[in-house]
């Protein structure tokens, strides 16, 4: 399923009106748009799948530290 930024605003909001951690509904809202099945197959066409792969794994890993980051600092935020 694909979904940009704008379209995760909504569920977004939902999620934290509901109290779940902020670092969570920004590491979801950056997977949604930037890891999406979609995202990834038009980046197979532009990019090696080596540099694809690099791109996941980092992206990854820093979407679970700002999440991380952002959950244990959340009460400065909100």
């Amino acid at each position: 399923m694909y979904a940009d930024i704008f379209g995760t605003l909504p569920v977004a909001e939902a999620l934290v009106g509901k109290g779940v951690g902020i670092g969570t509904v920004l590491a979801f809202m950056m997977a949604v748009t930037a890891l999406s099945l979609p995202s990834i197959i038009m980046l197979k066409t532009v990019v090696k799948p080596k540099l694809l792969t690099i791109f996941v794994v980092v992206v990854t890993i820093g979407i679970l530290i700002i999440g991380y980051t952002f959950n244990a600092f959340g009460y400065i935020f909100v």
